[in-house]
């Protein structure tokens, strides 16, 4: 064989492995990911207005009781997960301790930790509510982004660490009171809330990813979560913790297991 032949197949060989190394790259790292965006197209201003908004407590928005929807794992293990405290840290307005409890199939945990804003921005909107009911009810609205990190009991069970991004949506009504935005949750993509992160078990490499928020799991493989007009679990993680939420919502016509099921996802588990 010529040298410029040998240089040529040389050559073909190298763009080969290139293009099987980009491809199986694409199919390990690359993975398309649904109920991404909290905004649901809503126009995001580029200021942070942190400074002007810390003097509000947004500790309500973060700890009411609201209708929350947890992952944990890649085979979407049903996550239970509730704030049950949340103040504002007197010394640094940016930071809210927190104590709650998770729960993962029968194992119930405490965690206490904190959460720390790094952002606050304003959005313009266009729709307020069904047939515009909210509209100048608001002095303006917008979103914060904060980072969170949970700690679990070490004297409990399969414990560890939760951290991540949260994300939630606020308005400013014209009482110049801090209100959760859910103005526009008749949306069928509205989500709020969002919280989007990993779980970290102690002294141990074992990392998971575990993400939660009101109304919708975010940031998810998009073959879980097949509702267009609400959450719905699909047949094939159905096993993994959902069965009785489906029952519970997603069943008809009313028999006495609908009814004992929403009273199970009606209970305060973390009392």
């Amino acid at each position: 064989m010529k040298i410029n032949d040998r240089k040529l197949k040389y050559s073909k060989m190298k763009k080969l492995i290139a293009v099987i190394l980009v491809l199986n790259t694409t199919v390990l790292f690359s993975q398309d990911l649904c109920h991404t965006d909290i905004l649901n197209g809503e126009k995001l201003k580029s200021q942070n207005l942190i400074e002007q908004f810390l003097q509000y407590d947004f500790s309500d928005l973060l700890s009411q009781e609201r209708h929350t929807l947890g992952i944990i794992g890649d085979n979407y293990q049903r996550l239970y997960i509730k704030l049950i405290h949340v103040v504002k840290n007197e010394n640094a307005p940016n930071e809210y301790i927190v104590y709650g409890r998770s729960k993962v199939k029968n194992n119930l945990c405490d965690f206490l930790g904190k959460i720390t804003i790094e952002k606050i921005q304003e959005t313009d909107r266009e729709k307020f509510g069904v047939d515009n009911i909210y509209e100048g009810k608001s002095k303006t609205q917008g979103i914060l982004i904060a980072r969170y990190e949970f700690f679990e009991s070490k004297m409990q069970k399969h414990t560890g660490v939760f951290s991540g991004v949260l994300k939630t949506k606020w308005y400013l009504d014209t009482k110049d009171k801090m209100q959760y935005d859910d103005m526009n949750k008749h949306s069928d993509a509205y989500f709020n809330n969002s919280f989007v992160g990993t779980w970290t078990m102690y002294d141990s490499d074992v990392k998971k990813v575990c993400n939660w928020a009101d109304c919708r799991v975010p940031s998810v493989k998009c073959d879980f979560d097949l509702g267009a007009g609400g959450f719905y679990v699909s047949d094939k993680y159905l096993k993994n913790g959902w069965i009785n939420y489906m029952q519970a919502f997603n069943t008809s016509p009313e028999t006495e297991i609908v009814e004992k099921a929403r009273q199970k996802e009606e209970e305060q588990w973390w009392k």
